[in-house]
């Protein structure tokens, strides 16, 4: 038996690896031909584009693990069946069970992998993509906003911890590849929101344990006692001061990225950020579950792919069973996207909305195996 669940974890592993090859070719293209006519925007060259798409790969294994897996998986007992393999198996007395824990073996290996690139490789590589691509074109993160970057923060009595005492709401007009803010404006106010300062600094560089310094640092603060008008409003200029805030640079770069391609640990991060700012949390709590659940869609992919085993078709067997099987992956694909939005727009719970498209499938495979049984 374990000769025999090597070769089987074997050719299913071949067949995986290169389908996801195949994927991956075939979006490397496409992402190179939407790039070409950034080429040329300010040192921007060809060989920027090519770096570019080539970091952007490890999101794409982590996106297509599970087409992959349910293609590569098909393919694999397409051959077997075709060649008899699987009817001795069958004879030899190789159950349905069996047959599926030989498949779980290796969709755990997978399930592993997909998580590892959707936790720790895509993320790290999409953030250095960007970075460098922002570099060489000479731009800012936030030029696409007219007004610059906004955001919100709490202040506490002891920087970070301690009670509230107020709000702060953050401006910037540029943020840099490298991090660094410039045109900074901070307004703060009081717990009856009610303004008790307005900063402005020419550049905030971050420091490290959520602090930032500010540099040519003017500040305005208003009296908030209505009884003594006299107090009026005090101006002073400083050369510097420092800033300590739970806006760090990760939180600023969370405002700019795609949800899917961040981390499930950046994902909490911020949700736990907004949270805090009573602000609404929907579709990262969506994008978090779907992260976590996500890599276990290669089982089910594979659940799907073991009735086609049992299946023989007198001619183009193999062809037919590959095309159904990405019309397969493709459709989950589609539905995954689809309960993402859903539940996003009639605010379900965001464990349900990730789960249910994976739960309908394992549904699909589940009465696929039975039919194939009884038949």
């Amino acid at each position: 038996m374990k000769v025999l669940n090597r070769y089987v974890a074997r050719e299913i592993a071949a067949a995986v690896v290169f389908a996801l090859i195949a994927f991956l070719a075939l979006f490397a293209f496409f992402d190179l031909i939407g790039e070409l006519p950034q080429v040329g925007r300010g040192n921007y060259q060809l060989q920027h584009a090519f770096l570019y798409v080539l970091m952007g790969l490890p999101g794409y294994v982590y996106d297509l693990m599970p087409i992959a897996a349910l293609i590569g998986t098909i393919y694999a007992l397409a051959q077997f069946a075709a060649r008899s393999e699987f009817t001795i198996m069958r004879a030899s007395g190789l159950s349905t069970g069996m047959a599926g824990w030989m498949l779980a073996r290796v969709g755990i290996v997978m399930v592993i992998l997909t998580f590892l690139f959707g936790e720790f490789i895509a993320p790290k590589t999409s953030e250095i993509a960007e970075r460098w691509k922002l570099q060489a074109q000479g731009s800012s993160i936030s030029q696409e906003f007219r007004t610059g970057l906004w955001t919100k923060d709490v202040i506490r009595e002891n920087g970070l911890t301690g009670e509230s005492i107020g709000t702060r709401f953050l401006n910037v007009k540029d943020v840099s590849p490298q991090g660094q803010l410039r045109g900074v404006r901070l307004f703060e106010f009081d717990r009856e929101f009610r303004m008790t300062s307005m900063v402005t600094a020419a550049h905030a560089d971050y420091q490290g344990n959520n602090t930032w310094r500010l540099s040519d640092v003017t500040e305005t603060m208003f009296s908030v006692n209505v009884a003594d008008i006299s107090a009026g409003t005090t101006t002073k200029t400083v050369p510097a001061r420092d800033l300590v805030s739970e806006i760090t640079p990760n939180i600023l770069s969370v405002l700019f990225a795609d949800p899917d391609r961040m981390s499930a640990f950046g994902l909490a991060t911020y949700t736990r950020h907004l949270a805090e700012n009573n602000q609404t949390t929907e579709r990262y709590e969506i994008a978090f579950w779907k992260k976590l659940i996500y890599p276990f869609a290669v089982l089910v992919m594979m659940a799907i792919a073991l009735p086609f085993a049992y299946l023989h078709f007198r001619a183009g067997g193999v062809s037919l069973k590959i095309f159904i099987g990405i019309m397969i992956g493709v459709s989950f694909q589609l539905l995954n996207s689809l309960f993402s939005h859903i539940g996003l727009l009639n605010t379900w719970p965001p464990l349900a909305t990730a789960l249910i498209p994976s739960v309908i499938f394992t549904m699909v495979a589940i009465s696929a195996l039975l039919w194939v049984q009884r038949h």
